[in-house]
């Protein structure tokens, strides 16, 4: 059995749900009302990811918010 460790992003939607995504795996995401909600509905999402690609190499490094106005 492979080991894997991926980053995952969680940020909160206007909702109020938070939403967790991996980058290093397309389409990889999901959201709940609460991290204890989240953290087992990512894992079994990575691990449903897992099975269709490898992740894509990635070292994380920060998270900036940016501001644009169109």
């Amino acid at each position: 059995m492979r080991k894997y460790k991926v980053s995952v992003l969680i940020e909160r939607d206007e909702d109020g749900y938070l939403v967790a995504t991996v980058p290093s795996l397309k389409s990889c995401y999901t959201q709940a009302r609460t991290m204890e909600e989240l953290m087992p509905r990512i894992k079994e999402v990575v691990e449903l990811c897992l099975q269709e690609e490898e992740p894509t190499p990635m070292v994380f490094e920060g998270v900036q918010q940016i501001e644009v106005a169109l």
